[in-house]
């Protein structure tokens, strides 16, 4: 069972919310989120694009736009290598739009999972210098990559890295760290120390994003802000997609992404919009990351990454629509086969009894390896523990590391770096390869210089009030929107009411997999509350604290009455046909009190 923690964080929400003109509990929420004053709280609630961040400031940007400025000028050929993944397709769609509206000849390289690995490697180095490219760009990648960017310079090539992994170093005896920059012509990334930029939190594609717009500085043709603005919605995409923190300028880009989305022009985007169901259709940052993101990443873990670039660059409407039913396939198929995946690693910690590793480290000697961060995820979301999920490779073992808030998965891994033959990642994600014979000495330094305690396996649900649901009103749901998009750093808003008596109740949905209540609180006053978590784990609550012929009445004709729960939800105003209706979304239960 999770534990609530409810925030205590203290401010005049009076005050904040005449200020402001909104509810004391949103501003009570916003608080909870770390705004703090008025000028971060009128960010947090009305940012435009006009307050990101200036490019500029960030390190080797003013190297990186004479580079290539100087490069579009003399009609060098500019080849931009990506990443497989949502963030790394679109950031190379960025730098190849932004780098063809200035006039340069450019195409682009993305690496096969399988066949070539994560990033820049020699081989692309070498191939791009047989056809004639003079300056390559990374982007999503290159960071680590000293020796193949060594490799390019050696050949002649200039090189532009555009990335926002964490820097390699090296740790004195004292355990002062020394940056490995690659040896490239400019190294565009805010994890860089001495890198001035005010945060460092976004993704690869905002990074590209933002030498595009360096790019375009004192361009005065609409076509330019047009182009921009297109591009904003690709930033939007990937920050979602790659998991970044929806805090600072990323709330604004997606904020103002989302809308761009919405009415694109681009008619891959289009078309993937329909053929999830989405076209014509409010979007939030729950689409982004969790029906289109997951289409575009499939291509890069069960086919080529190139045909989700080859989706963005069309110009031919029937094309694009049968590239976006590609992709939904090839989701659908994912989403099997990681579901067989997850099964299986979880039956194997539980056969093998490691359930209680500090750092669990699944092997799979044949999964697919394009799989194993999302069931790395899965796993850490069963257990609440660090995970790695590792498989067979064409050299060796391959893996990814999914992490928990107390576990710099990063530079633990660091810790141990004589064991791989190549890693890299930030503090809640990773990547690794390394001898197959390491396994086992990885997992033991792992759980042997963990450093967590088990307070930090502790799931923890942080609730922003204690607020009965006769608060709620459709007025302040309304009011709640003002604070999205919602998502990593940015949760949605959740609530606690104790001692709920379930009235009634039904079982919904197409797989019955959705319950619907009717629900008292003390005063009398009855809710209409859904939940769509896990059926099975809450009936089998229900059956163990009150029993099941309780449970079978809550079903029944008659209803119960007897079941009371103290419940974390969030309410939601339910449309149809033109009608509203409150709705209380259940979202995590206890046993409540004997009496009110």
């Amino acid at each position: 069972m999770a534990k609530w923690v409810v925030y205590a964080k203290r401010a005049d929400f009076r005050k904040l919310g005449e200020q402001f003109h909104i509810d004391p509990v949103i501003a009570r929420i916003i608080r909870n989120r770390d705004i703090v004053g008025e000028d971060a709280v009128r960010r947090f609630l009305y940012g435009t694009p006009d307050e990101l961040h200036p490019p500029r400031l960030l390190k080797d940007m003013d190297r990186a736009v004479a580079i290539l400025r100087e490069k579009i000028a003399c009609h060098a050929k500019i080849r931009i290598i990506g990443d497989y993944d949502v963030d790394g397709i679109c950031a190379s769609y960025i730098l190849l739009s932004g780098i063809r509206y200035c006039g340069g000849t450019a195409d682009v390289a993305i690496p096969h999972r399988v066949h070539d690995g994560y990033g820049i490697n020699v081989h692309m180095v070498e191939e791009a210098y047989a056809d004639g490219v003079d300056t390559i760009v990374t982007c999503d990648n290159g960071i680590a990559a000293g020796e193949q960017i060594g490799r390019a310079a050696a050949l002649g090539m200039t090189v532009v890295v555009t990335d926002h992994h964490e820097v390699p170093y090296e740790t004195a005896a004292d355990g002062a760290r020394t940056e490995c920059l690659p040896p490239a012509d400019a190294v565009v990334n805010p994890k860089q120390a001495q890198c001035p930029y005010p945060f460092d939190g976004i993704c690869g594609a905002v990074v590209a994003y933002k030498l595009v717009q360096a790019l375009l500085e004192g361009d005065t043709d609409p076509a330019g802000a047009a182009l921009l603005e297109e591009l904003l919605g690709f930033a939007a995409f990937a920050t979602v997609g790659d998991v970044m923190e929806l805090v600072d300028e990323n709330r604004i880009i997606v904020r103002y992404g989302l809308r761009q989305i919405a009415q694109t022009r681009n008619l891959g985007l289009q078309a993937l919009l329909t053929v999830n169901g989405l076209r014509d259709r409010p979007l939030s940052a729950y689409h982004l990351g969790f029906v289109l993101g997951p289409c575009v990443n499939a291509t890069g873990r069960l086919d080529t990454a190139f045909r989700a670039l080859q989706l963005f660059l069309s110009r031919d409407a029937a094309e694009a629509a049968v590239i976006a039913g590609e992709l939904k396939e090839l989701n659908d198929s994912r989403k099997n086969m990681t579901l067989q995946g997850a099964k299986r690693a979880i039956d194997m910690i539980e056969r093998q009894g490691r359930q209680n590793d500090s750092v669990l480290v699944v092997y799979l000697e044949d999964c697919h390896e394009s799989l194993a961060g999302i069931i790395a995820g899965r796993i850490k979301e069963r257990y609440h523990r660090p995970v790695f999920v590792l498989t067979d490779s064409e050299d060796g073992v391959k893996g990814s590391g999914r992490s928990i808030e107390a576990y710099p998965m990063y530079d633990k891994m660091s810790e141990c770096r004589e064991l791989y033959t190549r890693y890299g990642g930030h503090r809640m994600a990773a990547g690794v390869s390394m001898p197959r014979e390491n396994v086992e000495r990885f997992r033991e330094y792992l759980n042997a210089h963990c450093g967590l305690t088990p307070e930090d396996f502790e799931e923890k649900i942080r609730i922003d009030a204690a607020m009965p649901m006769s608060y709620v009103t459709p007025e302040l749901v309304r009011q709640l929107a003002v604070l999205e998009p919602f998502g990593n750093g940015n949760p949605r808003p959740v609530f606690a009411q104790k001692n709920l008596r379930l009235i009634r109740g039904r079982i919904l949905g197409r797989n019955n997999n959705v319950g619907k209540y009717e629900a008292e609180d003390g005063d009398g006053r009855r809710y209409e509350m859904m939940y769509f978590g896990d059926l099975e784990k809450w009936h089998a609550f229900l059956t163990e604290q009150y029993g099941q012929a309780a449970r079978d009445r809550l079903y029944g004709p008659g209803g119960g009455g007897e079941i009371r729960i103290h419940a974390v939800y969030y309410p939601e105003l339910d449309v149809y046909q033109g009608r509203e209706r409150l709705q209380m979304i259940l979202q995590d239960y206890c046993k409540g009190d004997d009496t009110t």
